[in-house]
């Protein structure tokens, strides 16, 4: 079973303030403070994952000595899921800051009856083969981009690890993603709601991210 780990339900701190803003109607009709506030949560998640990496001990001369300190080992690979994903992407390699990347598009295809699927139409990454890797979008609705994505990463290797971050998830989301995905990952997720419009939009939620650091799609 995947690890999770929910950001908001720990102990309150900063994180808590930065999503308040983010979800805040009035606050986020700024664009550039929108973004800026994901790129924000990125580098806090960074943070706690880190402390899930591999550490080697190395040797560091300074000006008046040596000093024994950690490294990470081998740097993770940072892959998002365009377009949304790209300001916590930022964050996240705001400190992970040697991190290898990739990038996936994958987009709602609609029908006449207001269904759809998701269609991955772009997908540039390095090889995953035995290394750790964070695969980040800021809204886990259905889970159904972030299932394919995962299940397509597999094709650049074999990971150690796996990662996935997401801002604000859905219940429903959340447990489809736990159900098709290896023990070998660790879900990090900001805050949980628990509604779900018909249309897999997160409620209460924040909106379309993407639009809202973005500006609107036709």
């Amino acid at each position: 079973m995947a690890k999770v780990c929910i950001l908001n339900e720990e102990k309150p701190s900063v994180f808590n303030h930065i999503i308040a803003e983010i979800r805040d109607e009035k606050i986020q009709k700024d664009r550039m403070r929108f973004r800026r506030n994901l790129e924000r949560c990125g580098e806090i998640m960074a943070y706690e994952i880190s402390k899930e990496l591999s550490y080697q001990k190395v040797e560091v001369k300074t000006p008046l000595g040596m000093s024994e300190d950690m490294k990470i080992q081998q740097q993770p690979v940072l892959i998002t899921i365009l377009r949304a994903g790209l300001p916590l992407h930022q964050g996240l390699l705001n400190v992970l800051d040697h991190a290898e990347n990739g990038y996936i598009s994958a987009f709602r295809k609609h029908h006449k009856d207001g269904s759809f699927d998701i269609e991955m139409e772009y997908f540039a990454c390095p090889s995953l083969e035995g290394k750790d890797i964070i695969i980040s979008d800021p809204m886990l609705a259905s889970g159904s981009s972030m299932i394919l994505a995962y299940k397509a990463l597999f094709a650049k290797g074999k990971p150690r690890h796996c990662h996935i971050v997401s801002l604000i998830a859905s219940s429903e989301g959340l447990e489809n993603v736990k159900s098709n995905v290896s023990e070998n990952t660790s879900i990090w997720i900001g805050a949980l709601d628990h509604e779900m419009t018909a249309q897999s939009y997160i409620v209460p939620g924040l909106g379309d991210a993407g639009d809202l650091a973005f500006g609107a799609k036709e």
